[in-house]
């Protein structure tokens, strides 16, 4: 209790005995979030752990995604002919083993008809990538699943998050058996691997990253407000688009389209190319997933509509929402509970020009500016004090 002597100690005691009639004497703000599954402003500290973790997983995803685009730009990805999810992290130690290694590739049509003249020390290069990659993919499963143990035996992980790391983990799983999917159909009658393959391969590794995201975000302690149906409807929209404009990328990259039509915004000459070569195939669908030309304009226009509805939605966003106050944060239904808070006297308004007010004041503008949402135990007090003596 604060040392005080003569009015102001009267006014101090007079403002307790007023909160504990309202039943909030030493209380403390919870506000939790907004989004339902997030944890209270005071439990920040217990989640923080866990979402730096998520935050690793997810980098350590970026980065397999670029080692995985280089796989393939190097041509790397079928110089491994088996799947060996537990001894296969080892690579050849000797010279022997190398090759051994380097005979099964021998034995794929890839080394038959492209690569007839590849020497030991070239197998050795595409082999580091596609090992590499594979690691990467290991290495992510260990950094997932043993910090996952960790918190689910310490009880550190927030009620109703065990299934969405569960799931995770499982993706995660499905995420590398994809991946000997999309090699063997490389290893057969054919000199590279499947587009469809590819570009499911591709899309489920982007919706690992954006997965693992939402969960991380979902456990931050800042609240935010909620956002109207139509928005939540507009944004899963755009995040449907970025998934489809994926999947085609992993088309074009698979039928090596890009290298077809090195023009823009133009191919072949036009905007439109002529319907009959955007439809040359039969029956009409596989000209959208195995026609060179049709497959690289798709991906083209996708871009277009993509990014016109995420200017429409931003902008239609903006418009919709409220006028920021002048003196504080963007309001909210977060910022109008701290503004006036239950606690509140009526007299503690912008009109009172005392200095204790105005510090109060100052110190609900930082809550906001700052977004925090936990209230020293001294603020209601100090607010009722503020307004008595002003």
């Amino acid at each position: 209790m604060p040392i005080l002597a003569g009015a102001p100690a009267v006014l101090y005691l007079k403002a307790r005995v007023k909160l504990r009639k309202q039943g909030r004497a030493g209380s403390v703000m919870s506000i939790s979030n907004s989004g339902g599954t997030g944890p209270a402003a005071g439990a920040g500290d217990r989640t923080a752990p866990i979402r730096v973790w998520l935050y690793l997983v997810a980098f350590l995803v970026f980065v397999m995604v670029l080692v995985g685009g280089a796989t393939r730009l190097t041509d790397s990805g079928l110089s491994i002919t088996e799947w060996k999810p537990v001894t296969g992290a080892i690579p050849p130690l000797s010279e022997a083993d190398w090759q051994a290694e380097f005979e099964k590739y021998k034995t794929i049509p890839e080394y038959e008809i492209v690569n007839p003249d590849m020497t030991l020390d070239e197998f050795k290069w595409i082999y580091g990538w596609e090992w590499g990659h594979r690691f990467l993919g290991r290495l992510i499963g260990v950094v997932f699943a043993v910090p996952f143990l960790w918190f689910l035996l310490r009880r550190r992980i927030p009620a109703g998050v065990t299934p969405r790391l569960a799931g995770l983990f499982a993706l995660g799983g499905l995420q590398g058996a994809i991946g000997w999917w999309m090699v063997a159909s490389g290893l057969v009658d054919r000199v590279d691997v499947s587009q469809y393959r590819l570009a499911v391969h591709l899309t489920t590794a982007s919706i690992i990253f954006a997965a693992i995201l939402w969960v991380a975000r979902r456990l931050a302690p800042e609240p935010t407000a909620p956002a109207a149906p139509v928005a939540r409807l507009a944004a899963a929209g755009l995040v449907l688009l970025v998934l489809a404009q994926i999947f085609l990328g992993g088309l074009v990259a698979g039928l090596d389209a890009g290298l077809t039509y090195t023009t823009w915004p133009l191919m072949d000459g036009r905007f439109i190319p002529a319907l009959e070569n955007l439809l040359v195939a039969e029956p009409v669908w596989r000209n959208f997933f195995e026609n060179v030309l049709t497959v690289q304009f798709d991906h083209r226009m996708m871009a277009y509509l993509l990014l016109a509805a995420a200017g429409l939605h931003a902008f239609i966003e903006r418009a919709r929402a409220p006028a920021r106050p002048s003196h504080c944060a963007p309001a909210s239904s977060f910022s109008s509970s701290l503004r006036r808070p239950p606690w509140a006297s009526r007299r503690s308004s912008p009109r009172c020009r005392s200095p204790s007010a105005l510090a109060i004041r100052r110190w609900r503008c930082w809550c906001l500016r700052s977004r925090r949402c936990t209230a020293p135990a001294w603020a209601p007090a100090a607010e009722v004090l503020a307004s008595a003596a002003g």
